[in-house]
């Protein structure tokens, strides 16, 4: 073929493929009128996953929800005396067991996650750094941030040890009671067969289990995962799955909590669900679904990071059994029981 042949070819194809990308172009349903242009055994009905099977729900809701005050409600905790205590806007809130108002600590900035120790010391982690405050409000002290771009979402409290989510750099760090980093937990490491967080959204939760180890959200993996305190990971349990069984989306649970028996309590965004777990992992009930917790059961599967970035519900549980779940779309703390 000549050198011209050669050009005049090129061209061509050139123009053929432009008309086909225009025709293409404007083929596309922008409306969505259209549907999918699948079959009918691809089309994924969110309606259905947001229906919650009666039988397993096992808990229903007790009396009027502990309205918060809030614009911005950010996490709930539970102290050993029953006192519930809510972060958000620039301060935290503190309610009796029953509800009634009781104290407002005033923060300097946006709180993001709490936790309580023993000892009545109340943390609070604030974006980038955490501050300690006795029950009175008395500031004792605010330790460096760990990190450049740390985003904390989540606090444990040991005896000697206290860790701390950092969704920004996809870790937990390890802190003495003094605010002294030892160590960070949840990197990957092949090595020691870690295969690290994934945080696609800004959840990252932590807590410390009746057994000793350490249990942390791998949001991205849907799965929660157990660490020793030195950061050697120990099992995981959780999957992906459309069934009530499992998690879905792109990143959940999102927030969890654990039971005096020591089975877990899980909270997923997008599809807002709360259920119940063993403590080895095995689904066991609901606490609530969608029609229970969204008005009008509305629902979606956030497949995507930059689909559900905010409105994961903060969950709590109290030595009495009854699990705390924190509305953070109607900023009200609602308490569920076990059905009799």
């Amino acid at each position: 073929m000549g050198m011209a042949n050669t050009r005049t070819f090129i061209i061509v194809l050139v123009v053929a493929a432009v008309i086909v990308a225009v025709f293409a172009v404007l083929r596309v349903d922008t409306t969505g009128q259209k549907g999918s242009g699948l079959g009918q055994a691809y089309v994924y009905d969110v309606k259905e996953l947001a229906r919650v099977d009666p039988n397993l729900i096992l808990y229903e809701e007790a009396g009027e929800p502990i309205r918060t005050g809030f614009d911005a409600a950010r996490a709930v905790a539970v102290g050993a005396d029953g006192r519930i205590y809510v972060a958000g806007d620039k301060a935290l809130r503190m309610f009796s067991p029953t509800g009634s108002f009781l104290r407002e600590i005033t923060l300097p900035d946006m709180p993001h996650c709490l936790a309580l120790a023993e000892d009545g010391r109340i943390y609070v982690g604030i974006k980038d750094h955490v501050e300690i405050y006795d029950p009175q409000g008395k500031r004792l002290a605010a330790w460096d941030t760990p990190a450049e771009g740390a985003v904390l979402t989540s606090i444990a409290v040991g005896k000697n040890d206290i860790f701390v989510a950092d969704a920004g750099n996809r870790v937990v760090t390890r802190y003495d009671t003094n605010g002294k980093v030892i160590d960070h937990i949840g990197r990957k490491d092949a090595q020691r067969n870690i295969p690290g967080f994934v945080v696609p959204s800004p959840y990252l939760d932590v807590a410390i289990a009746p057994d000793g180890l350490l249990r942390v959200v791998n949001p991205g993996r849907l799965r929660i995962e157990a660490y020793t305190f030195d950061g050697d990971l120990e099992f995981s349990w959780g999957e992906f799955s459309s069934s009530i069984e499992g998690f879905t989306g792109c990143c959940n649970p999102v927030n969890f909590a654990i039971l005096p028996d020591g089975s877990f309590v899980t909270c997923e965004k997008g599809l807002v669900r709360v259920k119940i777990y063993d403590p080895s992992g095995a689904f066991v009930g609901v606490v609530a679904g969608p029609e229970q917790l969204i008005e009008g059961g509305t629902a979606r599967v956030c497949y995507f990071p930059e689909q559900c970035q905010s409105g994961g519900f903060d969950v709590a549980a109290d030595a009495a059994g009854r699990v705390l779940v924190l509305d953070t779309i109607k900023n009200v703390v609602r308490i569920f029981t076990k059905k009799k």
